[in-house]
C-alpha cells in the first residue's frame, strides 16, 4: 500500500485531480448546509449578474433561482449517476468478460457476439432510446448509462482472464479440484483488478458527460437539478446571461478533468512497468 501511494504521489496531476474531486464532492455533500431550502425556489429577481454580492455570488437564472445552489445540488445528481451507473456497468461487464475468457469456445463466441451487438449501436443513441422508453428519471438514466457502458469492461476483463487462465497457479487450482466460481473469484479476478479500477475511474467521467448530454436534451429527471439541465435551460439566453451556461460547463469540465487525472495516476501506480517505459 505504501508503494502504491508513493507511485501515486509521484504524478502531480493525480494529486491535483484528487484534491479537485474532493472539493467538488464536499460541496455536493454539503449542499443542504451551504444552500438551505429548495434549489428550484425563486430567491431574487431574474438575471442577477454574478459577483454583484455575496448573497448570490454566481448570480440567478431566468426565473430568479440561485445558480450557486443549482451547481451544488446538481453535483449530487451528476456524481451519483456517474458512480452508480459505473457500478452497474461493472456488474454486467465483469461476469460476461470473466465467463468468456475462462471458458472460451462457444461460450466466448456467444458472449462476444452479444457484446458486439451492443457496441454496433451508438451508445448515446441507445441511451436516448432507453430513457425515452422508461420515461426520464434518475433511475432510467442510470440504467441506460450502465447498459451502454458495459461492453468495454467485458472486453477488458475477457483479455485479462484469457491471459491469467494460462498461468501455472490456475492449472494447479484446477488440479486441486477447486470449483470454477472459486477459481474465477479467488484466483483470477483479484489479479485482474488493477486495469478494472483504472477503467472504472474513467467510466465515471464518461457517465457524467453522458448524463449531462441527456439532461441538456431534456431527457433528465424533471424533479432533480443537474448540470446538464442548467446548461440546456440557459441555451436560449446565452447572449443575455452567459453565466448560466458557463458555470455548469466549468463544473462538468473540472469534474471530468479531475477523474481523468486520477485515472492516469492510478494507471501509473498500479502498472509500474508501464510508468517506467514512459519515463
Amino acid at each position: 500500500m505504501k508503494d502504491f501511494w508513493h507511485r501515486f504521489r509521484a504524478n502531480k496531476g493525480g494529486i491535483i485531480g484528487l484534491v479537485l474531486l474532493a472539493l467538488i464532492v464536499a460541496v455536493a455533500l454539503l449542499a443542504p448546509l451551504l444552500f438551505p431550502g429548495n434549489p428550484w425556489k425563486m430567491v431574487a429577481r431574474p438575471f442577477v449578474p454574478p459577483f454583484e454580492g455575496m448573497k448570490f455570488p454566481l448570480g440567478t437564472d431566468t426565473v430568479g433561482r440561485s445558480v450557486a445552489a443549482g451547481l451544488a445540488y446538481g453535483g449530487r445528481v451528476s456524481l451519483l449517476v456517474g458512480l452508480v451507473s459505473t457500478l452497474a456497468a461493472l456488474l454486467i461487464g465483469i461476469p460476461v468478460g470473466a465467463l468468456a475468457g475462462y471458458f472460451g469456445g462457444r461460450i466466448d463466441d456467444l458472449l462476444m457476439r452479444v457484446t458486439e451487438f451492443f457496441q454496433t449501436v451508438p451508445s448515446f443513441a441507445l441511451a436516448i432510446v432507453i430513457v425515452a422508453i422508461f420515461q426520464p428519471s434518475v433511475v432510467s438514466i442510470t440504467l441506460a448509462i450502465g447498459i451502454v457502458s458495459w461492453p468495454p469492461v467485458a472486453r477488458l476483463v475477457r483479455g485479462e482472464v484469457m491471459s491469467l487462465r494460462q498461468r501455472e497457479y490456475i492449472e494447479a487450482a484446477i488440479l486441486q479440484g477447486l470449483s470454477t466460481p472459486a477459481i474465477i473469484l479467488r484466483q483470477i479476478l483479484p489479479n485482474a483488478v488493477s486495469p478494472i479500477i483504472v477503467m472504472a475511474s474513467l467510466m465515471v467521467a464518461s457517465a457524467i458527460l453522458l448524463e449531462s448530454s441527456l439532461s441538456f436534451l431534456g431527457l433528465g429527471d424533471p424533479n432533480l437539478m443537474s448540470w446538464g439541465y442548467m446548461i440546456g435551460a440557459a441555451r436560449t439566453v446565452i447572449r443575455q446571461a452567459w453565466w448560466l451556461s458557463l458555470f455548469p460547463g466549468v463544473a462538468i469540465v473540472l469534474t471530468v478533468l479531475a477523474l481523468n487525472l486520477i485515472g492516469e495516476s492510478l494507471n501509473d501506480a498500479l502498472n509500474p512497468r508501464l510508468s517506467r517505459r514512459r519515463s
